[in-house]
């Protein structure tokens, strides 16, 4: 508004009647408040929007449909219709009220032009876009007919301004969790513990949970936690073959398998084969883990997340560097040269082939690109003759631009037909270019690489049955062509989708879930709630992004702001008993999602100190029947509870019980977890017996499931009442020995003495609560 004030109004126009002395120092705003009046009326864009183009047309149609290929930086941002997305105001809104009005009343052979193009008509470089009994074209024929009655007087209820039109804020009604239960939240998801005592008095302050969020992101937990999130998302742990297998012969023929002639003279002879294996086993561990260990060394030391893409070296260990060929230049860098996980940055020089041809490189250095030009991400993601590097090219569409280009247009229904009609139908044919437009330039920029992942260009060069190398409307230049994804990577980090797509992602990590997509259903009575929701979700997102930018893209940032974001903090409990449609609006805020084999194991860490083990990757076949996954055949995390998973916690809170409740009281009270303040010679009906137990149930329910209850509380009365009845029924069984199982009551190989049943009633209160939603979700 700024700007076309200066431009058409200047302070000394005789439009605007305030003098220039006031204009620039008194009262600075107000030349442009009258100004924008004046604006107003003269500017399109300023025209009041009618609310059934907000909520039919454009939340419909528009949005859903037009807005694919119809903006700046479409398919169609060369047409006379482009439109704009959503932003921080509502000016997009009135902007495009007035291209649709335009081109609807627009005629072309006594039709309306925009009706004609959207049913295929007229050449319309996107094709049939609504069929004819489509209920969005059926939306777009009533805005034809509002627009014609709108030529004569418009009733004040049928054209309103958006802020006339304001709804009322997304959240209200809704409850937030209490800043203990933030922060329980936070330790047990980023730093795999309890809080402190310090932390859990400090939080009483709202504005401390920043700094507890600093001191937590500096812990080895969090970057495991950051390391496993984003493994959720790029997968690079679970490409084909062995971990060396990253290693071309072609280059690394004599250092890939280092470790078939490392010196093992100081072990016996017949233990060194066994060592060797091991060897092999932990070095192919080290090397698929490079590319998160990457992402870790970009947050840990605060450098711009950009260099995800930018970064011109890798991380390599004492053990990866042997089969780079890189140990003895580093030795000297890297604080313990036997560890095989310690990784440090590197550059590769430019790699040699077994022929003795030298990758072409004016710096002498292997081009890097961040995670884009690691040999783990380009085989995790390989290519074949036919697929041409368009599954890369995907990839990074959705990686680090949060774009699924799959999404970008139907699918073709005749191919034949087509292949018949087109000598190159992927460059040519409407509904090929539409998606090879934006694909096919950017599989150019990985053609130095083959379907392995290793450097390997064509003999006989790139295709030319394809768009030319590049990315959207640039063309790769011949003399980047030796740094294409270098060049990629420049270009990515300077796109504002990158910052949307890196909040995108620590949403994920954070949340459990993706972000919420567009509503596509348009006769779901719920779509204008939905929308809603994502609306909102997507006003948090952009705004945490644009705190991202502003931070040099720091990552750390992105985790301060999500966490203190509404739909972080909201209260589940508290939207339970809202209206339907209110639900609808509200059922991605949040978090009401089932803990991970992972954030399970690391939880029981947390409140026992020690693991349970089952559902370690170590034990793959059970952390997948829990929904984890193994990144390569199982790739998403199953979130939906099953009988499988059901059988599984079951046995864990059976197992954990038995192994941590009698070894909890055999300790001191001073080092118990469990019962510090009660002995299992309490028992139901002695003095005062009833308040200690109690006491003990409460302490039991704040550190196994959070809570802080009274000890008169109903879930206390109901946890109470098992362990008395557990007891009761013990006495009244006969047979029942007065000593601990073999399997859980024994210390020291020796059962420990229950003659009260209190250690079979505090097994059985255990257990209960380890299968409380509360501790098996988060």
């Amino acid at each position: 508004m700024y700007t076309i004030c200066r431009k058409n109004f200047p302070p000394t126009s005789p439009h605007i009647k305030i003098s220039a002395m006031w204009t620039r120092t008194l009262i600075p705003t107000l030349w442009l408040l009258v100004c924008a009046a004046r604006v107003c009326a003269q500017v399109p864009t300023c025209m009041s929007v009618d609310r059934y183009f907000v909520d039919e047309v454009w939340a419909k149609v528009g949005e859903l449909t037009c807005l694919k290929c119809h903006r700046a930086d479409g398919d169609a941002a060369d047409s006379d219709f482009v439109l704009t997305a959503a932003t921080a105001d509502s000016g997009h809104l009135r902007h495009n009220y007035a291209e649709f009005a335009r081109l609807m009343r627009k005629q072309q052979n006594d039709a309306s032009l925009l009706l004609t193009k959207v049913s295929g008509g007229l050449d319309h470089g996107g094709g049939e876009v609504l069929k004819p009994d489509s209920a969005a074209l059926k939306i777009l024929q009533q805005f034809e007919r509002r627009l014609r009655q709108a030529d004569s007087p418009v009733p004040p209820d049928q054209l309103n301004s958006l802020a006339e039109a304001k709804a009322a804020p997304f959240f209200e009604g809704v409850s937030l969790v209490s800043s203990e239960r933030l922060l329980r939240r936070v330790t047990l998801s980023l730093a795999a513990r309890l809080p402190t005592e310090d932390e859990l008095a400090a939080v009483a302050n709202p504005d401390a949970i920043d700094g507890i969020l600093d001191r937590i992101m500096t812990e080895d937990a969090f970057y495991e936690r950051l390391k496993e999130g984003f493994n959720d998302i790029f997968l690079t742990l679970g490409y084909d073959g062995n971990g060396d297998d990253a290693l071309s012969y072609d280059h690394f023929e004599k250092t890939r398998h280092w470790y078939q002639k490392h010196d093992l003279s100081h072990l016996p002879e017949k233990d060194q084969q066994k060592a060797r294996w091991k060897l092999a086993d932990v070095y192919r561990d080290a090397l698929r883990r490079e590319p998160l260990e990457l992402i870790a060394y970009i947050v840990r030391n605060d450098r711009p997340f950009t260099e995800l893409v930018t970064a011109d070296y890798i991380m390599v260990s004492p053990y990866t560097s042997r089969g780079y060929g890189l140990f003895e230049s580093l030795r000297h860098e890297f604080e313990n040269p036997d560890d095989p996980f310690e990784f440090i940055p590197a550059r590769l020089p430019a790699l040699i082939s077994r022929n003795g041809r030298v990758q072409e490189s004016p710096t002498g250095f292997y081009p890097h690109a961040g995670i884009l030009s690691t040999f783990q991400y380009l085989r995790r993601y390989p290519t074949t003759p036919t697929n041409r590097n368009r599954l890369r090219a995907r990839m990074y569409y959705q990686h680090f631009l949060g774009i699924d280009v799959m999404e970008l247009a139907p699918r073709v229904t005749d191919a034949a037909a087509l292949t018949a009609k087109f000598e190159v139908p992927t460059m040519q044919a409407v509904d090929c270019v539409v998606c090879h437009k934006s694909i096919d330039p950017l599989a150019g920029l990985f053609q130095d690489f083959n379907e392995d992942g290793h450097l390997g260009p064509r003999k006989e060069g790139w295709y030319s049955d394809m768009f030319g190398p590049g990315r959207e409307h640039e063309s790769l230049t011949e003399r980047d062509r030796w740094r294409a994804l270098a060049w990629l990577g420049e270009r990515t980090a300077e796109d504002s989708r990158f910052a949307v797509a890196m909040v995108e992602h620590v949403y994920y990590l954070l949340m459990g879930r993706k972000v919420l997509p567009p509503e596509q259903d348009i006769v779901d009575p719920d779509f204008a709630a939905r929308r809603m929701a994502y609306i909102e979700q997507r006003r948090v997102i952009e705004d945490v992004a644009q705190h991202f930018r502003e931070a040099n893209f720091n990552l750390k940032v992105i985790f301060r702001q999500l966490v203190k974001s509404t739909f972080y903090q909201v209260d589940g409990d508290s939207i339970i008993d809202a209206t339907p449609q209110r639900m609808a609006a509200l059922h991605d805020v949040g978090i009401a999602r089932l803990l991970t084999p992972e954030q399970l194991e690391r939880r029981l860490a947390a409140v026992f100190g020690d693991h349970w083990g089952r559902l370690a990757q170590s034990d793959e076949r059970f952390s997948i029947l829990y929904g984890g996954i193994d990144s390569k055949s199982v790739t998403e995390r199953g979130t939906d509870p099953s009988g499988a998973m059901g059988a599984i916690q079951r046995m864990m809170a059976n197992d954990m019980a038995c192994r941590h409740v009698a070894r909890d009281f055999s300790k001191p009270p001073n080092e118990r977890l469990l019962f510090p303040s009660i002995e299992p010679t309490v028992v139901p009906g002695q003095k005062n017996a009833e308040q200690k137990i109690r006491a003990a149930i409460v302490h039991l329910h704040q550190r196994l499931l959070g809570h802080q209850h009274q000890i008169d509380h109903p879930e206390v009365n109901r946890t109470y009442s098992l362990f008395a009845g557990l007891v009761d029924d013990a006495r009244r069984t006969d047979g029942v020995e007065k000593s601990g199982t073999y399997f859980c009551e024994r210390i020291n190989e020796q059962r420990l003495p229950d003659p009260d049943y209190t250690l079979r009633a505090w097994r059985g209160v255990v257990t209960y609560l380890l299968r409380q939603h509360d501790f098996l979700y988060e």
